[in-house]
């Protein structure tokens, strides 16, 4: 067992250098903690250590470079590490299984692991998502022949590559497992965010799941609503804003759009593995959302031989202006278009390192070269961008494109600025 005597680090983050830990880390340090994240891995870590961000995370790499200067940061791949801090948050993902249920099992394992090296005197902060009653789970595996331990659970809440800004804009939840861990771990947050809430722990991960849930369904509302008024030949886009003009209670409408990422889904899927066989909203909105790649193909296959077609996808990333293409949807409708015989070029303006066996090309030439456009993800770069005249089909459900070119196809907006 680490001896509490004497801690080197107010801090350190397990999973330090993943899309949570990183900025929440960057934040800290920031604030003159001194905090070292763990990782295991080695490529990040030199990346990290030379001053450079892994990934796309506005207004990052300035504070980066600063704290490492100013030595409130180390990175260690050693896990002997995690027994030198006052605090240790634990920042491991949660993914979904292929059955759709959540994978705690590697959280618990891994978590397990490093357990000889921490000692019931630190405060252990849960920031990943997590199931339900996992943290009374934890408290017990490791209480089971010790001491009471400290737990406490603060749910991440931010946008992906916003997370500096939204760590000082946003209140922390902050729940505890025993009255000193809730505590703790409230003054530790109050350091970076300008409110902590203090909240029981099932409200705690309720919270967490309900809010990215939420946003979820209401996503499949709008992809719903865009099959439907496809069907009937109305534009959507245009629909939505007649809707919305002057009607304050159609103002939470989103646009259609493909919804996905490593947080909505596998957020859904955890609270619908929580209620077994009752939650058919969530399933419901898993349905739609994951079925729009197929209704889009579908639909281009009733006006185009796809086979001998060349499509093209703009955006390859799970959401607009970031670098990450975990559970992005665009690969689905990639592999949907090569099942039906179809060429397909993909294009993003911010993935430098595409997946093994992808070739990427730049926007320019998959215009160049395509009779079908796709836009997967709305990135910034694509406003108003032309389309050529030899391009057959423009799908684009954010209405990015440039609506001036000759000819438009029917999924274009048209006539309406939204």
């Amino acid at each position: 067992m680490a001896a509490h005597c004497n801690r080197s680090y107010d801090l350190v983050i397990i999973g330090g250098l993943g899309h949570v830990g990183l900025p929440l880390g960057l934040s800290f340090a920031n604030a003159g903690l001194r905090v070292c994240l763990y990782d295991v891995n080695e490529g990040i870590a030199e990346t990290v250590r030379s001053g450079k961000m892994p990934f796309v995370e506005y207004d990052a790499e300035p504070i980066l470079q600063k704290v490492l200067a100013e030595r409130t940061l180390e990175i260690s791949l050693d896990k002997r590490v995690v027994g030198l801090g006052r605090y240790v948050i634990i920042a491991l993902g949660t993914p979904v299984d292929q059955y759709l249920g959540p994978k705690m099992r590697s959280f618990m394992d891994e978590f397990m692991r490093l357990r000889s090296f921490l000692d019931p005197d630190q405060i252990l902060i849960v920031r990943s998502t997590v199931f339900p009653r996992t943290c009374q789970q934890l408290h017990k595996m490791l209480t089971r022949e010790a001491p009471p331990w400290h737990i406490a659970y603060c749910p991440e809440r931010i946008m992906q590559g916003h997370a500096i800004k939204e760590l000082r804009e946003l209140p922390q939840l902050v729940a505890g497992v025993t009255r000193r861990a809730q505590e703790e771990a409230a003054k530790l947050f109050a350091k970076i965010a300008p409110r902590v809430l203090m909240v029981s722990l099932e409200e705690a991960e309720l919270a967490k799941l309900f809010t990215n849930t939420w946003r979820y369904i209401q996503f499949a509302v709008a992809n719903q609503f865009y099959m439907i008024a496809h069907e009937f030949g109305v534009d959507f886009n245009r629909l939505r804003h007649v809707m919305k003009e002057g009607y304050d209670r159609m103002s939470a409408l989103p646009g259609a759009g493909f919804s996905a990422g490593p947080c909505l889904l596998k957020d859904t899927m955890q609270l619908a593995g929580a209620c077994p066989n009752t939650f058919f909203l969530g399933q419901a909105a898993m349905m739609v959302n994951e079925g729009l790649p197929n209704f889009l193909v579908n639909d281009l296959g009733k006006r185009h031989d796809l086979s001998s077609k060349t499509v093209g996808i703009l955006g390859m990333a799970f959401k607009a202006d970031v670098d990450d293409t975990r559970d992005s949807l665009s690969f689905k409708i990639k592999n949907i278009l090569k099942f039906h015989g179809a060429d397909v070029l993909c294009s993003d303006e911010y993935i430098q390192a595409p997946p093994a066996s992808m070739e990427f090309v730049s926007k320019e030439e998959l215009l160049t070269r395509s009779r079908i456009v796709i836009v997967g993800v709305p990135h910034r770069q694509y406003k108003d961008l032309a389309v050529p005249e030899h391009v057959e089909e423009v799908v684009d459900l954010w209405g990015v494109l440039d609506k001036r070119r000759g000819k438009t196809g029917p999924n274009q907006r048209q006539g309406v600025d939204v």
